[in-house]
């Protein structure tokens, strides 16, 4: 049978492997030989859960959304990612990789962020386990996500707003690289997705795969199989996406729907819809898909929403697209804060601007009354309130 997990030289398929400068190379290597084996570890695994458990609020709830659901004609759970501590999926990941950081004798973390929330993640792990920590962040994603670098800065972080670009994600990962670059003996980054060289996106996948495996725990519970029909998850780089679908990828039964960011349209010079537009090439450390230019110069990713605008796509998603286990659907901005408004007047949730390109996708896919569909809610709104004040004022009654 075919597998999509990735193999043992770091591939899924013809996207991932290591392409790193040579300063890296010691690094990446350590990571990589060590990786499995301090994840496998039952100390380890012991100290993750708990914390999982005590500090992160896990497992989330698994939530029929009776109104959504009426709406749409079939069954459609939420996993309720936002309701971890620091608001998102992201703190799953930080908190298993400054574990690893801290076996391998790290004592400096650095860490990329987009939306905010893998920063603030970052630097609250790094306050519990008292270690310095400095976050890249592009300086246009600083000034629409004022709230989250002040709260990064409150947890200690040094925030650095980086100005090259269009001064969001792909450039503060950029910059990321160049620090660690500098500092390859004492600093451990921290990538935020399922992007960058191997063994990052296995490692970052397996470590959010505690999402999924939830989720076959509780869909149990509340249907009497483990399985859903569908599953349905936002991509930018696509941790959130990676976690939720981990234990279903070789379970054919079920159906993988993924959305990203198409911005103000696939046809426009502002989009971020990798998996639509992109070529084969390597970006930050892997070989995926990416939006380039004929000479194959990267292209300025757009959309709405800070935590989906880059030009890349973790490796594992690329291969799915590719091979067709999953579908990529393009969601407009549009459709996006269509989607959240829906939500928040319909169940009295108001979710991140990523989560609602996921949201989107239940109205442009025909399902059954029978059909169980679990969509991942990734984070909340508090980030996005400014824009969706905005973008929708004349629908608000303030």
């Amino acid at each position: 049978m075919k597998s999509y997990n990735v193999n043992e030289e770091g591939y899924y398929g013809m996207f991932g492997g290591a392409y790193i400068p040579e300063i890296l190379y010691n690094n990446v290597e350590n990571l990589r030989k060590e990786y499995l084996s301090v994840l496998n570890d039952s100390s380890f695994k012991k100290e993750f859960d708990e914390l999982l458990r005590d500090y992160v609020g896990r497992p989330t709830p698994l939530y029929l959304a009776k109104r959504l659901s009426a709406r749409y004609g079939c069954k459609v759970y939420l996993k309720r990612e936002d309701l971890n501590h620091t608001g998102a999926h992201k703190i799953n990941n930080t908190v298993g990789q400054i574990l690893l950081a801290r076996r391998m004798g790290k004592t400096r973390i650095i860490a990329e962020t987009g939306a905010g929330q893998h920063g603030v993640a970052t630097a609250t792990v790094c306050a519990l386990m008292n270690m310095q920590c400095v976050v890249y962040m592009g300086a246009t994603d600083t000034e629409r996500q004022r709230l989250n670098v002040q709260k990064m800065e409150m947890l200690g972080a040094t925030v650095i707003p980086v100005t090259s670009g269009n001064m969001t994600l792909k450039d503060a990962t950029n910059e990321a690289i160049r620090d660690w670059c500098c500092n390859p003996f004492d600093t451990h980054y921290i990538i935020g997705s399922v992007v960058g060289p191997h063994p990052y996106p296995d490692m970052v996948a397996r470590l959010q795969s505690v999402i999924s495996k939830e989720i076959k725990k509780q869909l149990q519970e509340k249907e009497g199989r483990d399985y859903p029909d569908y599953l349905i998850a936002c991509v930018g780089g696509g941790s959130n996406a990676a976690g939720t679908i981990y234990h279903y990828l070789n379970d054919l039964r079920v159906k993988i729907f993924l959305s990203e960011a198409a911005g103000k349209g696939i046809d426009t010079p502002f989009s971020a819809a990798t998996i639509h537009l992109g070529k084969t090439g390597i970006i930050h450390g892997s070989k995926t898909l990416i939006m380039q230019t004929e000479d194959g110069q990267i292209e300025e990713p757009y959309s709405i929403s800070a935590g989906l605008d880059y030009p890349g796509i973790g490796p594992m998603h690329a291969n799915l697209a590719q091979t067709g286990r999953a579908e990529t659907l393009a969601i407009t901005d549009d459709e996006a804060l269509e989607a959240a408004f829906e939500l928040t007047k319909m169940e009295g949730i108001i979710p991140a601007l990523e989560s609602s390109h996921a949201l989107a996708v239940l109205s442009k896919k025909q399902f059954q009354p029978e059909d169980v569909i679990v969509l991942c809610l990734s984070g909340r709104g508090d980030k996005d309130m400014e824009t969706y004040l905005k973008e929708h004022r004349g629908k608000l009654k303030i």
